[in-house]
């Protein structure tokens, strides 16, 4: 695996452990901050110590459910945004509640003390703590019955193989099935047998919120067990998220004690809730129990592997790397404890959402790739991995706008005359973001299998059949479909955008059919190329790689625009000709050719001998392995065509499929011309005769007496 991919893993997962440390900062925090309580006579106590009874609360929120649905509803407000000195009262405020929560404290403690201590007497004064031991231990046991009983699932997992990508799912699949019945075995032996009998409300809610926080500790735990998977080497399991075996170890463990954590303390801080403490006496805990927390992050941090080998360096060393989480962390933290949400809710997700994002796509292409897929060593996609990682991606965008919307006071689905500017630009940005992201993933997907029809296509198949005759169609207009397509999905999503930011699209699209006129009427030879072409595509005349002819202007199609063809000479020449200027398309590539051939004899040549010499040539080419797959009709003799002044002209044809006859013609007329020479057939060859009339003695008498002095001379030179 690349070390550049094990760094963006690593980032990634440090970003999830921030995202998971600050999960119990929110879920902990309270709605109000309200002023510390002041130490109360007994008769209160004994009164407030009633509400810790859950059917009281039940009753309660039943009368006030039904006294708002009687009341008229509040007018609505209008949304604006406090002001510096608004946000340092309540800081102040905050902060005050938290000084007089830490002086009440103590008496809050013995107040839920005594409400704890009266349930434990009436239970027989047995500790919350002993009941939650010993129904661990059911659980325990529970658990490993269900070890006991599954063995033979264990044992086909431990066999199942992971070569494919269909191996892969199913070997996942039955882990994660198998983790949560045994996880799940633990909380019906423990929680389900604690709740057959009758308990005080107090010690209910105790032992089975910590039952249940034990039981979300261990579901994670094996969760990250199954998903980074430390011991795969030893075990030969499946590593979903691609990642070394120390780094997985790492994660696993500390994500583990993370969500743990989270679990005790969103349970303590409701159980503090049911005894009555008051809303700044939880959030004191809270945040000290935050403070866990961060630690948890800032070890994790610290003592991680590191992803460079000793030869590798990073922009930001190691060490920096280190201390810009820790700073990290520590911010966010204190931007809980300040009470400064909504930029602790902007924090999380600009740290969490583009770790997660990778994450994601990381470990679905590690699961869905295949070695069919590989394309001159790149993976390629497809339909399935690009839904699921696209869609995953597009959940986790739309889940962090949710997440910020609401943190931020951003009704998504509504919109008053009383909201400012501000507030309708934030929303129309959220609501553009989504739309966008699902184009994107039609977009995607979309893309995919057009390439993936492409990518069938480069195969070339038997030449002139239906099947090569279609190949050669779809790579000519799938390429064409593919942009036009890119072109509306691009037009769609910037008029929906345009329209969830409020701005009025009709006049837009108005102004631009009266522009587009305009631009038309300036540009008529670009229009008429563009629906020329567009003829010329839907008549089929060309497709990409055949030859044709059009007027001065011939060569193989190599690719074509919107407005204009690629035209390679065979020469090496390229002719980009505009559609409006093709005319008659004269096209070379289609179905079949028929080539003739001319030969001239003597006269004096045996005709039929002739006409049987090349019957002969024309089916041993015919059955020759060569040219029989690109041959329709051997080559055979027409007959005389004509009488020339030399010889007689004989006339040869052959039919075979289109750019396949030079090479067959080239060997006929050598094989023709070995064959005539071996029986004697001679080919004509154009003479000229000079005739002088009755002087021809004459001039033959001179001719040898000059010849005969020339050589006497020669010999006698004195």
């Amino acid at each position: 695996m690349p070390r550049v991919s094990k760094i963006r893993m690593v980032r990634s997962l440090l970003t999830a452990a921030a995202l998971a440390a600050v999960l119990l900062c929110a879920s902990i925090t309270v709605a109000q901050t309200v002023t510390p309580a002041n130490a109360q006579p007994e008769s209160v106590q004994r009164f407030i110590g009633m509400f810790s009874d859950p059917d009281v609360q039940r009753f309660l929120q039943q009368q006030s459910q039904a006294a708002q649905a009687v009341a008229k509803p509040p007018l609505a407000t209008p949304n604006s945004d406090p002001s510096f000195s608004e946000f340092a009262m309540r800081f102040r405020a905050h902060a005050s509640g938290l000084l007089g929560a830490i002086k009440s404290f103590p008496s809050e403690t013995m107040r839920g003390a005594g409400i704890l201590n009266q349930d434990v007497q009436a239970n027989g004064g047995t500790r919350p703590i002993f009941l939650v031991a010993a129904f661990v231990a059911v659980g325990l046991a529970a658990q490993w019955l269900f070890w006991w009983i599954s063995a033979g699932w264990r044992a086909w997992m431990a066999r199942a193989p992971f070569a494919t990508v269909r191996e892969r799912v199913v070997a996942l699949a039955t882990r994660l099935l198998w983790a949560a019945c045994y996880v799940l075995s633990f909380g019906l032996g423990s929680i389900g047998f604690f709740l057959l009998f009758q308990w005080p409300p107090a010690i209910r809610e105790i032992v089975v919120g910590y039952l249940f926080a034990i039981v979300v500790f261990r579901l994670a735990s094996a969760l990250f067990d199954v998903l980074l998977a430390p011991r795969a080497e030893e075990e030969g399991r499946f590593r979903v998220v691609p990642i070394t075996k120390d780094t997985a170890g790492h994660w696993a463990k500390r994500l583990g004690y993370l969500v743990g954590w989270y679990a005790f303390g969103w349970v303590t801080i409701r159980l503090l809730g049911t005894l009555g403490f008051s809303i700044p006496a939880r959030q004191l805990v809270a945040y000290s129990l935050g403070l866990v927390l961060l630690v948890i992050g800032i070890e994790a941090v610290w003592s991680r592997p590191s992803g460079l080998s000793a030869g590798q360096a990073s922009r930001i060393g190691l060490r920096a790397r280190n201390w810009l989480w820790t700073v990290y962390f520590a911010g966010v933290w204190l931007l809980w404890v300040v009470g400064a949400m909504k930029l602790f809710w902007i924090a999380v997700v600009c740290a969490a959402l583009p770790g997660a994002i990778a994450l994601t796509k990381a470990s679905v292409n590690n699961i869905l790739h295949s070695s069919a897929d590989q394309e001159d060593g790149q993976q390629r996609s497809t339909v399935a991995s690009v839904i699921i990682e696209r869609g995953i991606r597009a959940a986790l965008i739309v889940g962090a706008i949710v997440l910020l919307a609401d943190a931020l006071d951003v009704r998504l689905t509504q919109m008053t005359m009383q909201d400012s500017p501000l507030l309708r630009l934030v929303r129309g940005l959220f609501s553009a973001g989504i739309i966008l992201l699902v184009v994107d993933l039609a977009w995607n997907v979309v893309k995919v299998l057009i390439d993936r029809k492409l990518g069938d296509t480069e195969a070339v198949l038997e030449v002139g059949s239906e099947r090569e005759r279609r190949r050669t169609r779809l790579r000519t207009l799938l390429p064409i479909l593919r942009n036009f397509l890119m072109i509306l999905f691009v037009a769609i999503a910037i008029m929906m955008a345009l329209s969830s930011l409020g701005v009025e699209i009709g006049p837009l699209i108005a102004g631009a059919g009266v522009v587009g006129v305009a631009i038309g009427f300036g540009a008529q030879t670009v229009v008429k190329d563009v629906i020329s072409g567009m003829f010329y595509l839907l008549d089929d005349a060309f497709r990409v790689g055949e030859y044709i002819q059009s007027g001065s202007y011939k060569g193989t199609v190599e690719s074509f625009s919107l407005r204009s063809i690629k035209l390679r000479h065979h020469r090496g020449a390229v002719y980009i000709v505009p559609f409006s200027e093709l005319g008659a398309v004269q096209n070379m590539s289609r179905d079949w050719v028929i080539e003739k051939m001319t030969i001239t004899i003597t006269y004096d040549s045996d005709i039929e001998k002739a006409r049987k010499i090349i019957k002969k040539i024309g089916l041993e080419l015919f059955e020759d392995p060569e040219f029989k797959p690109t041959t329709i009709e051997p080559l055979k003799m027409q007959g005389i065509d004509s009488l020339g002044d030399s010889g007689l002209l004989l006339r040869m044809k052959v039919m075979t499929l289109p750019g396949q006859q030079f090479t067959l013609k080239r060997r006929a007329l050598r094989m023709i011309h070995q064959a005539f020479n071996e029986n004697g057939i001679k080919l004509a060859v154009p003479t000229v005769q000079v005739s002088g009339g009755k002087d021809d003695a004459v001039a033959a008498a001179a001719q040898q007496t000059l010849a005969a002095h020339s050589a006497a001379s020669a010999t006698n030179p004195a």
